[in-house]
């Protein structure tokens, strides 16, 4: 453990210990000042410096170093969650979720139109082996598709937490998942031939499909949220599965996901105009809104 860090921990077990940093001192024999000095982060300890004071406190370095490493992965997770909206305070105030809501289907609508380009590119690198576009291009249009989408599920992802509809969340995190894998695998087979594209582009066309026929079944339900479009974009999504499953009807998925990803843009602008209304009737600035 490095500076801060470890002056931080030294004082926090002090203080638990009840002891100021005169008693401390009594029990290892270092000055008043060095442990000021240490505790504030000014100057990094020789190793037997830290093993007496840890000796004093009842503690060693490879606890509290266990410690630090779980902090830091608990902080890394939540951090995670709280970016792809996993965890959801649902006392946050409505704007707030109206706030996110909108930035989904606004980066839908972007990841709407880099698809087109994606497509594109990728067609004509599977069927004619060339790039239609410069590589660093390509790369630029694989990468901004990627975000997009991720911003882009980020809205069902909430939804899903709202509105306790779980199965709703799980698919959404999925396609994220998938559709990072996917990107992944893309960018590396254009620098290893032994990655076999029509492999990933099967083993890929059958997980989306699966992906795509939950979804389905999920949005179609959504309906009390958003009326008929929840329908719309539930067939839509169930068609484009049962195009990805065929294999050989996949380009048929991608014509069928062009409404289909229009209509989802639509229920996130429905939901968070559902929201807004909901603030607006209860008289508060920013109530929260409670989600059944």
């Amino acid at each position: 453990m490095k500076q801060p860090e470890l002056g931080r921990k030294i004082s926090e077990l002090r203080k638990a210990k009840g002891l100021t940093q005169e008693e401390l001192v009594e029990k290892c024999n270092i000055g008043v000042r060095t442990i000021q000095r240490i505790e504030t982060g000014e100057v990094t300890p020789r190793s037997y410096t830290i093993k007496a004071i840890l000796a004093a406190l009842e503690c060693d370095l490879q606890s509290i170093s266990v410690e630090e490493d779980e902090r830091k992965v608990n902080k890394l997770t939540y951090g995670l969650k709280r970016l792809f909206l996993i965890n959801v305070d649902l006392s946050e105030s409505s704007a707030y979720f109206v706030k996110q809501l909108n930035i989904a289907w606004v980066v839908g609508l972007a990841c709407f139109i880099l698809s087109f380009f994606e497509f594109m590119a990728d067609y004509y690198l599977v069927r004619e082996d060339r790039f239609v576009f410069t590589i660093a291009f390509y790369l630029f249009i694989k990468l901004a598709t990627l975000i997009t989408s991720v911003y882009f599920q980020r809205g069902f992802i909430l939804i899903g937490s709202l509105y306790k509809n779980y199965l709703l969340k799980i698919v959404s995190i999925l396609f994220i998942a998938c559709t990072i894998l996917m990107t992944v695998f893309d960018l590396a087979s254009l620098y290893d031939e032994s990655i076999s594209s029509a492999f990933l582009m099967g083993g890929f066309s059958f997980t989306f499909g699966v992906l795509y026929l939950v979804f389905g079944v999920v949005l179609i339900r959504l309906k009390y949220l958003t009326g008929k479009i929840a329908n719309y974009a539930g067939i839509f999504s169930i068609i484009t599965g049962c195009c990805f499953l065929t294999l050989i009807g996949s380009i048929l998925a991608f014509i069928f996901l062009v409404p289909l990803v229009l209509s989802e843009i639509i229920m996130l602008y429905r939901v968070a105009e559902t929201i807004q209304t909901k603030q607006k009737e209860s008289g508060e600035a920013s109530p929260s809104i409670p989600f059944s």
